[in-house]
């Protein structure tokens, strides 16, 4: 047999055992962004929407949006001390969960990404990384609050920003794909 023969007996195999543990969602959050190691950027807030598609038992896609507005942050030079408007990062990509537990849950996760840094004499896209811990409880069917710490770096090279963030929000199992 050749080979896409096989791949799509076995997805037609398969495809009970997927379709019971598929859904798709919609969440929103928000939080606090603390650059890490970064003289020129403040402490500052971060907000953004989450598209949670459960593809098997364990494992989430997660496309996300996020904007990050930077604080003000102060800087000796040159015997003087100037104030730097925190940088603007908009950014989007994808994470993957593995999602362990029922109404509460567990879960490490990763992901990847593009970075847009905007200020005053800065306008940049890198591609970044992040990884994190979240925690999520589901108080009510379809309903679930999260909770996650993440490390987020936007990297070129030898050089990358990072930023410690911590989010808090809510999202919505719109549908699931029903069990055969």
């Amino acid at each position: 047999m050749k080979r896409p023969v096989i791949f799509a007996l076995l997805a037609l195999v398969l495809l009970p055992c997927v379709a019971g543990a598929a859904g798709v969602g919609v969440g929103a959050f928000g939080g606090v962004s603390v650059p890490i190691v970064q003289d020129d950027n403040g402490q500052g807030t971060l907000f953004g929407v989450r598209v949670p598609v459960s593809l098997i038992p364990l494992v989430t896609v997660e496309p996300f949006f996020a904007k990050t507005g930077g604080g003000d942050k102060d800087q000796d030079l040159f015997g003087g001390t100037i104030t730097r408007s925190g940088i603007d990062v908009t950014s989007f990509g994808a994470n993957v969960l593995l999602t362990f537990g029922g109404k509460l849950q567990l879960y490490p996760f990763a992901g990847i990404g593009s970075f847009k840094m905007k200020r005053t004499g800065l306008d940049e896209s890198k591609t970044g990384y992040n990884f994190g811990l979240g925690l999520g409880i589901s108080p009510a069917p379809k309903i679930s609050l999260h909770v996650r710490g993440e490390l987020a770096a936007a990297v070129d090279g030898d050089v990358s920003r990072k930023w410690a963030n911590v989010t808090a929000g809510v999202s919505y199992s719109a549908f699931s794909f029903p069990a055969p």
